[in-house]
């Protein structure tokens, strides 16, 4: 019987049935299709072992003219700029106080600080360095003190925890003298979104964070009614405090003992409503235990009207805005670096300055001539043909055309540009080239992608081009598409001209003046698994020694990103994958691909392991017959065509499977007799120099799986050709 050699047609196809995509591929993971056969991935390794703090994600890379090689890294809790894997902290201080402003407790025993600091503005995880700060008086010195701390809790408007390094003694009742200076750094981001107003808004159970609270004393038994607090302020008695998950009422206060007096506190308090009003709701909490230091929330009575506890089933006191992952724009002025935190202000680097923290674009002493320089944007761009900086989604112009900032209230349409060659002149005049222009479609900008010629500007609903015009206007604006989406800011990419992204339900591509949809074989693998709660943590990058296009996305029920899909531009096919990466920057000044993950940078395409473990690679073809699929077929033998140039490994292999199926709603049969051995579910390997399978497998139809879990090893399926028999029709 003469062999029939077996053609794949490239790509994988998950959108039809395996029997309908006879000839193609069904599934796979970490592998890509070149020249028209899939392939196993490259790996990756990391480049050293030194971390940075939070989830990172954006990179940049540029080249000084000393030819420094940095490369930009923005995580949700501080921006670095790496070289030689050294970890640079750059992110801007957003105040520091004046000597004196700052000063601390400790209590004997615990590691906890408090600090206070009128009107401080941080949030939980923020940083702040001290400076100036004297011993406490034991183990709590000034070498303690006068460091960089990251804010454990947020007690109230005025004070906050941090963690010392050692244990306080009962020597240190000292406040830290009246030198203290804090330099608080800019608002840490979150790593998950946070919804806005409505279901879900605020914390489960109805504390918010501007509430009236102090911290227990003292640790808290299940029966003790009298309760110590650091301060009583604001607290009287007939009160409901929240600790934890327990309410309680208050009693008859003295000093900063909560229930003496007059009467016990009443533990396990039954129902309340804002503002001492009456108790209708009928909540009945738990006496429990309580640790030292342990957050004291005023829950109702004199509570802050528009901050108290809400119970379930009353109606918010409250408004909760929502809030994006935080994601960060970049770009090089010269040498230099401008950076930007969504919805945040505008910052500069000056590499002259070494890795001193960036500032204030408005502060920068190496431009002059400040005006109206905006105080917030979603995103910036440095425009590469005409040097302006384009800030998108940002604040109007200042007062009047010498007010050194914008009116600070954000305009989610408004992109604003500099002067020509000058990143602080920003109110327009006959002398120079700033201006602004105002998007007419969709409610918020999303994403503004540079290409050669023009800027796309990316709202939720329409793609605009920005093209430089030149005086007296400097850019022209036109709406290119209507009822088109965007999936987040970073899920468009710029290759030469051609533009492609990610919308919500399917895939995009702007190219020679025109926007289609792309059809995609993977769609329904992609929407129907995704987690559109974490859709912004979405990004795209491309690897260009391949032509690929690649989305990392979360999928559903994962808050993470745990999956890719790519494009293959020059293949024109579809593959995907799992693979946890919160950012991705292809080769260019560095000669390997880059990628965060777990605090680390990689060079991806480097070796064919996961950073010393093997790699799990796979591919399944669709299903194989002969004629209608109505015959049975006996297959008796197949003669491999598989290559493994490239592998580090000394015999490389794969496990080469052949599944028989009689109908295609039935689960795959892989009985098979191999070299004479009657085996069950068992694969066949494959190595370099194997001749042939030998086969007794029946089926009316077959699919081939090739697996891959071996160290050092790069394999590249060809066209394998079978002893495939007729066998009747029963």
């Amino acid at each position: 019987m003469p062999l029939t050699k077996l053609q794949f047609k490239p790509g994988i196809v998950s959108d039809l049935t395996s029997y309908t995509n006879e000839g193609g591929f069904v599934d796979g993971n970490l592998v890509r299709f070149r020249l028209g056969f899939p392939e196993k991935f490259g790996g990756w390794v990391k480049r050293s072992s030194n971390t940075y703090q939070g989830k990172a994600r954006r990179l940049h890379n540029w080249v000084a003219l000393d030819g420094s090689d940095y490369l930009g890294i923005g995580t949700n809790l501080k921006y670095y700029i790496e070289e030689g894997n050294t970890f640079n902290d750059i992110t801007p201080v957003r105040v520091t106080t004046s000597a004196g402003d700052v000063t601390f407790a400790a209590t004997n025993g615990s590691t906890t600080i408090t600090v206070t600091d009128p009107a401080h503005g941080a949030n939980q995880n923020d940083f702040v360095t001290f400076s100036g700060a004297a011993s406490l008086g034991g183990t709590i010195t000034a070498a303690v003190l006068n460091i960089e701390y990251q804010i454990v809790s947020i007690v109230s408007s005025n004070t906050y925890t941090i963690t010392s390094a050692v244990a306080a003694n009962a020597s240190d009742s000292g406040n830290g003298g009246s030198s203290v200076v804090g330099a608080y750094q800019v608002n840490t981001g979150t790593d998950t979104t946070v919804g806005g107003t409505g279901w879900g808004a605020g914390q489960f159970g109805g504390t918010t964070s501007g509430a009236l609270a102090t911290q227990l004393n003292e640790a808290l038994d299940i029966s003790e009614e009298e309760i110590d607090v650091d301060s009583a302020t604001g607290i009287t008695a007939g009160d409901i405090i929240l600790i934890e998950e327990e309410l309680i009422t208050v009693g008859t206060i003295s000093s900063n003992t909560l229930g003496t007096g007059g009467g016990p506190s009443i533990r396990g308090a039954t129902g309340l409503d804002t503002h001492g009003g009456t108790v209708a709701l009928g909540l009945q909490t738990a006496p429990a235990t309580h640790a030292d230091n342990t957050l004291v929330r005023l829950a109702t009575g004199n509570a802050i009207a528009t901050d108290d506890f809400v119970g379930w089933g009353s109606a918010a006191s409250v408004t909760v805005t929502g809030n994006q992952i935080r994601l960060w724009s970049h770009d090089n002025f010269g040498e230099d670096l401008i950076i930007n935190p969504i919805n945040g202000g505008l910052f500069y680097w000056d590499r002259t300055n070494g890795f001193a923290r960036a500032i204030e674009l408005s502060a920068t002493s190496t431009f002059s001539g400040e005006t109206s320089v905006p105080q917030v944007a979603k995103q910036i761009i440095v425009s590469d043909q005409d040097r302006h900086v384009i800030a998108f989604g940002c604040d109007g112009f200042g007062a009047n055309s010498s007010a050194t900032q914008g009116d600070g209230v954000q305009d989610p349409l408004l992109i604003r540009f500099s002067s020509q060659e000058n990143p602080v002149q920003w109110f327009p005049t006959a002398t120079n080239t700033a201006g602004d222009l105002r998007l007419g479609g969709g409610s918020t900008f999303v994403q503004a992608v540079e290409t050669k010629q023009l800027i796309l500007v990316f709202t939720n609903k329409t793609l605009h081009a920005m093209k430089f015009i030149g005086p007296p206007f400097t850019f022209g604006l036109q709406e290119l598409s209507k009822n088109i989406t965007i999936m987040s800011p970073a899920a468009a990419i710029a290759v030469e001209d051609s533009v492609f992204w990610m919308g919500v339900d399917t895939f995009y591509l702007y190219s020679a003046g025109q926007t289609v949809q792309l059809p995609c074989t993977v769609k329904d693998k992609v929407f129907l698994d995704f987690n559109f709660e974490e859709k912004d943590k979405v990004h795209v990058g491309s690897n260009s020694e391949f032509g690929e296009i690649i989305w990392f996305y979360p999928t559903a029920g994962q808050t993470e990103i745990d999956a890719y899909v790519i494009y293959n531009y020059i293949e024109k096919v579809w593959y995907y994958g799992t693979l946890s990466r919160d950012a991705w920057l292809d080769r260019g000044i560095r000669t390997l691909p880059m990628a965060t993950g777990s605090s680390l940078l990689y060079n991806h395409e480097s070796g064919f392991d996961d950073d010393g473990s093997a790699m799990t690679s796979f591919v399944e073809s669709g299903s194989i017959d002969i004629g209608d699929g109505d015959k049975f077929l006996f297959l008796k033998q197949v003669i491999p065509d598989i290559t493994f140039n490239g592998s580090t490994a000394t015999n490389p292999s794969v496990a080469f499977t052949m599944k028989a199926r009689n109908n295609p709603g039935v689960a795959p049969r892989n009985d098979q007799t191999t070299e004479g051995t009657t085996t069950r579910e068992a694969p066949s390997t494959v190595e370099q120099f194997t001749e042939k399978l030998d086969y007794r497998l029946r089926g009316r139809s077959f699919a081939l799986r090739i697996d891959s879990t071996a160290l050092g090893t790069k394999y590249k399926l060809g066209s394998p050709r079978v002893d495939l028999r007729p066998d009747g029709r029963r």
